[in-house]
């Protein structure tokens, strides 16, 4: 009797063991690979309950879930020759579980390792302004560089390849922002002078419609006499029209006549009554100096040098 509940206990155990070596739950993210002793089966196991042979029979699961990999900072030589430091994120899944068990050992080191040396191809291949403008291009560029040798052989997709950021050197930096400087100068520059290239034919054609309505800069003069009234100023600032000045300029005498008229009004002060007072005052005759008037409407022409001598020689044997 002794014996026979030891039996029993024995295969209660035995049965308890073959059970828990032959249960497998696989997740709704994961694929069960079948080993028999040694040999794949065909075919995987899905999510769920699965009942495996507790003897001769192992089961490897596979995660399907799309995994993102940081790929390291990688230092190139652009093809323009620029030092830059670009680092990279890839976005890829299993989409067979067998390759990616069987023919790879381990498939995530082999794509960080895939990724880092196409990384450092593509930054050969590309030029700076590339990789910073046209980072799409460049995404789509190195996935397909990664992706070529690996979901055929590995069984392994690669679904997206990000450029996370691309560090260029200080002395890069500076000539950028120089040059940055500079467009955003010459850009001004442009739009500075359009606005008065527009300006000034806007202006150019009120003058025109002013100059066949003397009536319409009449209004615009009242205009800004009331706009500078309304500021409250003490100071009253009236606009004399440029046509005016030039009609003064017109009559006003040049230099040379200005002097006679004056060397002409300086001697008609000395009249008749005012000589004979002068000598009576003084008990000799008063001296007139003898002036061409026509010498003195030409300008009063300096002397030439031999006559400012012989008059300087005069002056002195008279001295004597």
């Amino acid at each position: 009797m002794v014996a026979l509940v030891v039996i029993l206990v024995i295969l209660a155990v035995a049965g308890l063991i073959a059970a828990g070596r032959s249960l497998r739950i696989v997740q709704q993210y994961e694929q069960g690979i079948i080993f028999r002793f040694g040999r794949v089966l065909p075919g995987t196991r899905g999510p769920g309950l699965t009942i495996i042979r507790p003897i001769g029979d192992r089961m490897q699961k596979v995660n399907m879930q799309i995994i993102a990999m940081a790929v390291p900072a990688q230092e190139g030589i652009t093809r323009d020759n620029v030092t830059v430091r670009v680092d990279a994120v890839v976005y890829f899944r299993v989409v067979d579980p067998i390759k990616a068990t069987i023919n790879v050992q381990n498939y995530m080191f082999a794509i960080s390792q895939q990724a880092q040396t196409s990384l450092r191809s593509i930054i050969g291949q590309s030029e700076m302004d590339q990789l910073l403008a046209d980072r799409e291009n460049v995404n789509r560029e190195l996935r397909r560089i990664i992706d070529e040798p690996t979901e055929g052989p590995w069984g392994i997709r690669v679904e997206r390849v990000e450029i996370k950021d691309v560090s260029l050197p200080e002395s890069m930096k500076r000539s950028m922002s120089r040059q940055a400087e500079a467009e955003r100068e010459r850009r001004a520059r442009i739009i500075t002078a359009d606005g008065e290239y527009q300006a000034s034919k806007r202006l150019a054609a009120a003058a025109n419609v002013m100059a066949r309505d003397p009536a319409a800069l009449q209004l615009r003069l009242l205009q800004t006499v009331v706009e500078v009234a309304a500021e409250r100023n003490s100071t009253l600032v009236m606009p004399v029209p440029v046509e005016l000045l030039r009609f003064f300029d017109k009559f006003t005498p040049p230099a040379g006549d200005r002097k006679s008229a004056e060397d002409s009004a300086s001697l008609a002060d000395f009249g008749d009554e005012d000589v004979a007072e002068a000598e009576i005052a003084s008990g000799a005759p008063l001296e007139i100096p003898e002036v061409a008037l026509a010498a003195a409407a030409a300008g009063a022409a300096a002397p030439e040098p031999d006559a400012v001598a012989r008059h300087d020689d005069t002056a002195a044997d008279s001295g004597a």
